[in-house]
Formats: structure tokens, C-alpha cells, sequence
């Protein structure tokens, strides 16, 4: 699981019923829901729920740095709680699946001096690509 409600239950963030339930919905590993996806499932726990609310409660994450936006190819973005722990994304270009991957080494380390034109680079982005099983 990932620890997305202790994080935001450690900073002290006002954990209203419609919070609680858009971070419970998040909470876990290879989670990358779209927005939409989270209204659905968060109105299932607590039908009074708005999307404006879910739209506003995921920008406020992003914004704290607990949820990070994936963007994949023109699709609707999702959201991923896994914001503190470094990985990188296996997406399916048939269906748009998002499981989170560890592969080891270091992509920065693996940009060559002569590539980085000079850039001190900080970050490094790296996505798979390919068809999950049900898509194959």
C-alpha cells in the first residue's frame, strides 16, 4: 500500500469526509486512476461527493506533492500517490493501463556528458511502452 493517508494525516491536512474518501480511493500501489475514475469510486463509498470536489481535492494533492499527474499520449491524466518513492511507468498503448515499474540503474547517470549540451540535469522521465496481456 502505498502511505498516501499517513503522509497527508502527518502534515496535518484537514481531513474532511470528501478528502478522506478521494485519498482512500487513491491509496495503494500501481494505482493510476483518471479523475473520472476516482469520482466513480469515491461516490460509490459517499454519493453526495461532486466532481468539482474530486477535481479540486486531486489538484490540491498535486499541488502538495503527494499525488503526481501522468499524462500518457493525449489520455485523460491520472493520478499516482506513489510520489515519494522513485520509479518510473509501464504504459499499455492499447488500453492505457499504468503499473508502476523499479528498474534499476540510474537514467541520469545513463545521459551521456556529450548528450546533456551543457544542461545541469536534474530529473529524468523515463515510460515504457508496449501491450499488457489482455491487449497482446
Amino acid at each position: 500500500m502505498s502511505d498516501l493517508l499517513e503522509r497527508l494525516r502527518g502534515r496535518g491536512w484537514r481531513m474532511t469526509a470528501q478528502r478522506r474518501v478521494v485519498a482512500e480511493v487513491l491509496d495503494g500501489d500501481h494505482v493510476h486512476l483518471t479523475a473520472d475514475e476516482v469520482h466513480a469510486r469515491a461516490a460509490a463509498r459517499l454519493p453526495e461527493i461532486s466532481r468539482a470536489t474530486v477535481y479540486n481535492t486531486l489538484g490540491e494533492l498535486v499541488s502538495l506533492g503527494e499525488v503526481i499527474e501522468v499524462a500518457t499520449d493525449g489520455r485523460a491524466k491520472r493520478y499516482d500517490p506513489n510520489a515519494h518513492r522513485p520509479h518510473q511507468h509501464l504504459v499499455c498503448s492499447g488500453c492505457g493501463t499504468v503499473r508502476d515499474v523499479h528498474p534499476h540503474g540510474d537514467p541520469l547517470a545513463d545521459l551521456p556528458d556529450a548528450e546533456r549540451f551543457g544542461f545541469t540535469v536534474s530529473q529524468a522521465e523515463v515510460t515504457y511502452r508496449g501491450l499488457c496481456p489482455a491487449c497482446a
